[in-house]
């Protein structure tokens, strides 16, 4: 049992991010499906999900100054209780322009929570811990996301959704506040500039932004695909779950065999699998099942894209430019995520639900098409010189803190 120390000893913070991801992960897919039966076009349904993904880019790059001057409980209990009354404004007020207005400030108050968490466990986490730590905080994360999805279902009142996700969200808060870990400093994080990150590993930044604008089209438009395809409610809910599901189960066989092989091999298999499963959704109209497999697919490559990219970037860094590059990584990542659901939306237009699913399969086929001219233009990493694999959550610069760096790395160019 010694083994479950470390994670008993953040336990409290765990159940505070279960919580809020339970009650706020399927609030987008919650407007999505609201805005569709209103009759709103998938463009302007699309706006919503950009402007959740600009205020986590604000928020991942502002929120340290907020937990520097009143602490991490207060912080917490600040954009925990300013989500809470967020989710509740989309209940009493359903307007286009407010909501969108909202989702900023729900971006901006997830990116908070992640700061303030990941700090958190940083904190607490030590050389042996580190990735039993952040396996288990990667665990609550994507387990509540899933399992919320379901709360889309519930029927009776058209606020009760609303209700109960601001209540889940509120109860995030016991856990922190009654929590005896000490708060850590927020640390100023630097960064190494775009052009420099890209000259030391492109694959890795090309990948990252396009499971960024991948993911971030899923994230805001698969509830409307669903809908606009006749899927049920229920149906969308358990497709999206399986993504999830399925995105949290292939993680480590995929980062097993990339620090046994060739990083770059993985990636590009982690992209065709990608595109393949894409043009299967494309092609499976409404059968859920096909949906539910060729989504636990989907969700397995690309989940996984991000992280490999990230261990490929670091095997070209050394540990001091690996943590400072995390900052230009999340920062590309939610640029793409930003542009993902307005790209989808205009394909949407063009060719139809289906157009969703064509839109991932393009943009993963083209990140496929330069890993192959990567593997063919430069030498690859040595396996014993290769960065550890670690499952990363693609949530804020602090989350790399928590990610276990070898002494030996150093800057390769590639």
């Amino acid at each position: 049992m010694r083994q479950f120390e470390p994670v008993k000893a953040v336990g409290s913070l765990l159940i505070a991010v279960a919580l809020l991801m339970l009650g706020n992960g399927f609030v987008g897919t919650l407007l999505s499906i609201r805005l569709e039966a209103a009759g709103v076009s998938a463009p302007f349904i699309a706006l919503l999900t950009t402007a959740y993904f600009a205020g986590l880019t604000a928020g991942s790059f502002r929120m340290g100054g907020l937990v520097a001057r009143v602490g991490h409980i207060r912080a917490f209990g600040a954009v925990v209780s300013l989500l809470s009354a967020s989710t509740l404004t989309y209940a009493i007020f359903p307007h286009l322009v407010l909501w969108i207005v909202l989702r900023f400030v729900d971006g901006l108050c997830i990116a908070g929570v992640y700061l303030c968490i990941e700090s958190w466990l940083n904190r607490r986490a030590t050389v042996e811990t580190r990735g039993t730590i952040l396996a288990a905080y990667m665990i609550a994360l994507y387990s509540g996301q899933a399992a919320g999805q379901f709360f889309v279902n519930l029927e009776g009142s058209p606020m009760l959704p609303f209700v109960v996700s601001s209540v889940l969200v509120s109860l995030a808060v016991i856990p922190v506040a009654l929590t005896r870990i000490a708060s850590p400093d927020i640390e100023a994080q630097s960064h190494i500039a775009l052009p420099a990150l890209f000259r030391a590993s492109p694959l890795g930044l090309v990948g990252v932004g396009a499971t960024g604008l991948a993911l971030g089209a899923f994230y805001g438009l698969a509830a409307v695909a669903g809908r606009q395809s006749g899927l049920a409610i229920g149906n969308i809910t358990f497709f999206i779950s399986a993504v999830i599901a399925g995105g949290v189960a292939l993680q480590y066989p995929m980062g097993h065999l990339s620090d046994r092989f060739d990083r770059r091999l993985v990636i590009l298999v982690a992209t065709v699998g990608g595109a393949l499963a894409a043009v299967a959704l494309a092609l499976a109209g409404a059968v859920v099942w096909a949906m539910a497999l060729a989504g636990a697919l989907l969700g397995g490559m690309v989940f996984a894209l991000y992280p490999l990219c990230v261990a490929h970037t670091n095997d070209r860094l050394t540990e001091e430019e690996q943590l400072s590059a995390s900052g230009g990584l999340i920062l590309v990542y939610s640029a793409g995520a930003a542009a993902g659901p307005i790209a989808g939306s205009l394909a949407m237009q063009m060719i139809g639900p289906a157009g969703l699913y064509l839109f991932i399969a393009g943009v993963i086929g083209a990140a496929m098409v330069f890993a192959i001219w990567r593997i063919f233009r430069s030498e690859a990493v040595p396996n014993d010189q290769q960065q550890p694999y670690q499952i990363l959550p693609r949530t804020s610069p602090m989350s790399a803190a928590l990610e276990p760096f070898s002494e030996e790395s150093e800057f390769i160019e590639e």
